[in-house]
């Protein structure tokens, strides 16, 4: 049996052009490779936006500032230093957990002081586990998260906010199974430590301030 023909320069095994080529055409303002990648990663993108900010409008924002990123400076990508779309979901998180931070800025510099005191006393809506690790009470999950080493957050980011499995973060960002396997165990590790320390030394304030 003769064998297959190897895939044209700057393409893919399906014949499809590589997502690094694509980039490259963007460089050049070809609108129909910016099309092109905007399809194949809108959703996933997306898909992460959504998970971080709840809100679909800001998810919507989000992925179209992403989007932006890569049209103004297609540069900024570094395929020497991974994948495409593990940089996309980078810029996508980053953009995400930034929005995040703006509208609760916003929204408590507008509501009164009275309806804020009011908030805090109303249950935890749907989708308020997503808003604690990106909102105010979640700032030490943030600060242990941004703590990590990039490829370590990146596989985070897409598992845990993305909601990705650990087959589809391979797929995703062409890291071998294996390695997204032990950078998602090194990760959890590094902020179950961090956690743990960040809150017993809250505990421990407290404690000592009980018993003076």
């Amino acid at each position: 049996m003769a064998d297959s023909p190897a895939p044209a320069p700057g393409h893919g095994p399906d014949g499809r052009p590589s997502d690094s080529a694509l980039v490259q055409r963007v460089s050049e303002g070809d609108r129909g490779a910016f099309g092109e990648l905007y399809d194949r990663y809108a959703r996933p993108a997306y898909s992460l936006a959504r998970r971080v900010c709840v809100d679909p409008d800001l998810a919507e924002d989000v992925v179209q500032e992403a989007f932006l990123v890569l049209w103004r400076n297609p540069s900024g990508y570094d395929a020497s230093r991974g994948s495409f779309g593990t940089w996309l979901m980078t810029v996508v998180h980053h953009r995400a957990v930034d929005a995040v931070r703006r509208e609760d800025t916003r929204r408590r510099r507008n509501v009164p002081l009275t309806d804020e005191v009011s908030e805090r006393t109303v249950p935890p809506a749907e989708g308020a586990d997503h808003a604690a690790l990106t909102g105010v009470v979640g700032a030490e999950v943030r600060a242990a998260l941004q703590r990590l080493p990039e490829d370590q957050r990146q596989v985070i980011a897409l598992a845990y906010l993305g909601g990705y499995t650990q087959i589809e973060v391979a797929a995703l960002t062409g890291i071998p199974l294996g390695t997204v396997k032990s950078r998602t165990f090194a990760a959890i590790r590094r902020l179950r430590t961090s956690l743990r320390t960040a809150w017993a030394g809250e505990t421990g304030g407290e404690t000592t301030g009980a018993h003076r």
